[in-house]
């Protein structure tokens, strides 16, 4: 598939699961893509993951907004324009009670998953309205549409950006730039790792065995599956898609819990 020929792309949190995958299928598509995330040994083991010319890697704290203006600039320079960016750096933090949960802590989770996507979308606006449009998509969660145990920061700051999403959207569309968010559910990351391993250290595969028969599909997604989602609209495909909140979850959020025949 060539959706994304001769289209210049960015994706923050590069290094996870999810933002290797789509770097590696904006690439196949066509695009040329920087690949973001603040661990620069960890984001050259994912470049090395992925095949294409036209992929490049820039180490920053998307937290820090001069670091995010200059991502953004570096590939504009680089390519000569900027058609679709990946917001996708995010953050689980630790799992804490409402009441428990340390403010330091808390201030962090929102500043990745929030703040971030804020300086994201500021620094990219001015060079999609230059190429006449492109797309903006942001990593949420199905936490971003409803709630778990000891997450707060992580829940509260995947609904915020639904609503920095619509306002986007909103604010933008007659101009071409699209701004949606993905809500991928249970993925096969190092990152759900990190919780299966919290949860039981002796034996985080039986964390992971018992999460997996929460969606109706009974399994994780790999992050492929979402990367597909990704790239569908970051392209043009999906050139009337905008303000809204797309769902990856193995039908996680159509369940409602109950016990099952």
């Amino acid at each position: 598939m060539d959706t994304m020929t001769d289209k210049v792309s960015i994706v923050t949190g590069a290094a996870g699961g999810i933002g290797t995958a789509t770097a590696q299928a904006l690439a196949e598509a066509g695009s040329a893509v920087l690949m973001v995330d603040f661990d620069e040994e960890a984001l050259a083991a994912a470049r090395d993951k992925v095949t294409g010319d036209k992929v490049d890697v820039f180490t920053a704290d998307v937290t820090d907004r001069e670091q995010v203006e200059a991502y953004t600039r570096y590939a504009v320079d680089t390519w000569g324009g900027l058609d679709a960016v990946i917001l996708n750096a995010g953050t689980f933090g630790s799992s804490y009670s409402l009441m428990d949960y340390p403010e330091e802590l808390f201030d962090r989770v929102i500043a990745i998953n929030m703040k971030g996507v804020w300086y994201g979308l500021r620094a990219a606006v001015p060079h999609l309205r230059e190429r006449g449009g492109g797309s903006l998509v942001i990593t949420s969660s199905t936490q971003g549409l409803s709630g778990y145990y000891g997450s707060t920061p992580y829940t509260a700051s995947k609904h915020a950006v639904v609503g920095i999403m619509r306002n986007a959207a909103v604010e933008l569309a007659t101009e071409g730039i699209r701004v949606n968010t993905v809500h991928p559910g249970l993925t096969d990351t190092t990152m759900m790792g990190g919780l299966h391993t919290d949860a039981n250290p002796e034996d985080p595969q039986a964390v992971m065995d018992a999460f997996a028969q929460a969606p109706p599909m009974a399994r994780y997604a790999q992050p492929r599956e979402i990367a597909e989602l990704m790239l569908f609209l970051a392209s043009p495909a999906s050139s009337y898609c905008t303000g809204g909140t797309f769902v990856a979850d193995g039908g996680l959020l159509a369940y409602h819990g109950g016990p099952r025949p």
